[in-house]
């Protein structure tokens, strides 16, 4: 692969920032192929449609080579929802499963997804794939679309199928799955404590699922599964490999949760967590808002595959599939009145319409 360290070890990255404008930093690294791409969050968004899209033209421009950059958002409904009205907000994934209407809930991904791509993004990170198992569960709860494995599957891969549908990558998450959990990984190292038999049956069977209907991304939980292996699954080998692609047969690209998340950097540097990551078996890494903590990644990254040919090699394989992921869709926000019609279409009235009928 034709690329210099920095650039290889870039691509495995995508960033976040403070504030409503690109920074000279992450643009910088944008142009020097030195990061992937961008997660934005609403503290990057004015609440204006075309703020949106101005910024996600600016991170285009920006970025380096013929390969377009991966553009993120948390675009699930419910409580993690980015981006606010004028688009269109969806209720909690857990309520619209309850209708259990594959068509409703597909046309919901289509719709969402569809004011993503014109508002610039690639990437929503979503459907989750967690089930819903713990009424104690800090984070997950009703942003999962099941209390059982077939249901919540089903669902939430019509939700995926929906946003494919539109010209969005779906990303699931969180694997192996985070819906049996008393702590919240943001603030600490959750653990789940089920034997192999329960997780094959309960949590990883949506994960097995996206597997078979091959998902074009997952995203790892900084959770410690002790049947599995002892130290969480974003750094486990055993995890994000073996189990992964070898058991369940998953191609596609493994994205680690957020690397500046407590649960791993309260217990590794970035560059050591960012070398683990890949090392397990991650293809791509978030870190989401802190530029030293970016730095230390990409530097930990340079470091190791300088020195261990191993190493570089599992770098080059885990770009080849994060590039070849990116092939996909490029980034094409619009503006003006593109922009406003394509956040009023009939199909979203009609959506709303159905939902406001479901949900007074």
């Amino acid at each position: 692969m034709a690329q210099t360290l920095e650039a290889l070890c870039g691509t495995l990255l995508v960033g976040g920032f403070h504030g409503t404008e690109v920074p000279a930093f992450f643009a910088d690294a944008l142009a020097r192929g030195a990061l992937g791409g961008a997660i934005l969050f609403k503290r990057n968004l004015t609440g204006e449609p075309e703020h949106v899209a101005a910024l996600n033209a600016a991170l285009t421009r920006a970025a380096a080579g013929d390969v377009p950059p991966l553009l993120a958002v948390d675009q699930e409904g419910g409580r993690v929802a980015r981006i606010k009205a004028p688009a269109l907000e969806l209720p909690p994934m857990l309520r619209l499963a309850s209708t259990n209407d594959e068509a409703l809930v597909e046309e919901a991904g289509y719709v969402s997804a569809a004011e993503l791509v014109a508002l610039g993004f690639t990437m929503n990170f979503a459907p989750v794939l967690d089930v819903h198992t713990n009424e104690a569960n800090p984070i997950i709860g009703d942003r999962a679309f099941g209390t059982e494995p077939e249901r919540a599957a089903r669902l939430a891969l019509a939700f995926a199928r929906g946003m494919a549908g539109a010209g969005i990558l779906a990303c699931g998450k969180h694997f192996p799955g985070h819906g049996d959990t008393t702590t919240d990984s943001h603030l600490e190292l959750p653990v789940v404590t089920h034997d192999r038999d329960r997780l094959h049956r309960i949590e990883l069977l949506p994960f097995r699922l996206a597997a078979a209907a091959s998902l074009p991304a997952l995203m790892t939980a900084h959770v410690r599964y002790p049947a599995l292996d002892d130290v969480p699954a974003t750094l486990s080998r055993r995890i994000a490999t073996d189990l992964l692609r070898g058991e369940l047969g998953y191609r596609g690209v493994l994205i680690s949760d957020d690397l500046e998340m407590k649960a791993i950097a309260n217990r590794y540097g970035y560059a050591e967590a960012a070398v683990l990551a890949v090392d397990a078996g991650c293809d791509a890494l978030l870190v989401c808002s802190d530029e030293a903590a970016l730095g230390l990644a990409r530097d930990g990254l340079i470091a190791r595959a300088e020195k261990d040919a191993r190493f570089r090699a599992r770098c080059e394989e885990a770009a080849g599939r994060v590039l070849a992921m990116r092939r996909l869709h490029a980034p094409r926000p619009l503006s003006g009145e593109a922009l406003r019609a394509a956040l009023a279409t009939e199909r979203k009235l009609a959506l709303r319409r159905r939902l406001a009928e479901l949900f007074p």
